[in-house]
């Protein structure tokens, strides 16, 4: 069963995001498109049962759409990320305000430097944490963040990124023992110790349809991946499909919109 989840934040893109950080070769994005792009995520997440809170682009800060890499929010509380790009650096003061009409200060923690850690790097199954180790992610990011895990009585290990992004780039877990694996994370060892009761390797041309998101009793996945879509369905998962043609453009991908809880 998954976790019941109520609410759900995001930001709307601003002009600047045709700039934003990207190491595809896609072009820049359409900014009229990635708009009706993220109106329609913004249904997608209230079709899944959830508020959706939705906060001004920040023309400073090309990114600011991908409000995942700001904070992980567990069932105990908030942990404010801290983002590993200095154009990003700023973003989760930014987001700061917005968690405390959520959570009081004392379930608020927060990632300090020289540590580095982003959310599209932490991936919860049940009360364990998967936490990427990759360029935007870094050792000391991640042993505040599992020191602040086990107070919250939650264990955590990490797993190499080498060839992607973000941990969450590479596959999702979609609750109820489904994992969704990609690339260099079919051969995970982190993945194949049995807590997963069907791991679903995604072909190589479907990858970017790895990572996806469960709410409630829908699971939201980029159009346009027939795979991933039909195991999802074998699985017996309710699908949404949003297009993220423009979002992926800029290295964005469907978990990376929204923080969910």
């Amino acid at each position: 069963m998954a976790s019941n989840f109520t609410h759900a934040i995001v930001r709307r893109p601003s002009h600047s995001v045709c700039d934003g950080l990207t190491t595809s070769d896609l072009g820049k994005p359409d900014y009229e498109l990635a708009l009706k792009q993220h109106d329609d995520y913004i249904e997608a997440l209230k079709q899944a049962g959830v508020e959706v809170t939705v906060l001004p682009a920040l023309e400073d800060h090309p990114d600011c759409v991908f409000v995942e890499d700001t904070a992980v929010i567990t069932p105990s509380g908030a942990i404010m990320d801290r983002p590993a790009d200095p154009t990003r650096t700023a973003e989760a003061g930014l987001m700061l305000p917005t968690i405390r009409e959520f959570f009081p200060d004392e379930k608020i923690k927060q990632i300090t430097e020289p540590g580095t850690l982003e959310g599209g790097d932490v991936m919860m199954v049940g009360d364990h944490y998967y936490v990427g180790h990759s360029k935007r992610t870094n050792d000391e990011g991640y042993r505040q963040f599992a020191g602040f895990l086990t107070e919250w009585g939650y264990t955590s290990e990490q797993v190499p990124v080498t060839n992607i992004l973000h941990l969450k780039t590479g596959g999702t877990y979609v609750e109820d023992g489904h994992l969704l694996v990609s690339g260099e994370f079919k051969a995970a060892p982190q993945y194949r110790r049995g807590q997963f009761s069907d791991v679903f390797e995604v072909p190589d041309e479907e990858a970017y349809g790895a990572d996806c998101v469960r709410m409630n009793d829908k699971v939201i996945m980029a159009a346009g991946y027939p795979t991933v879509k039909g195991q999802l369905e074998k699985w017996g998962y309710d699908i949404i499909e949003v297009e993220m043609s423009e979002f992926r453009k800029i290295d964005g991908s469907i978990t990376c919109l929204s923080l969910r809880f």
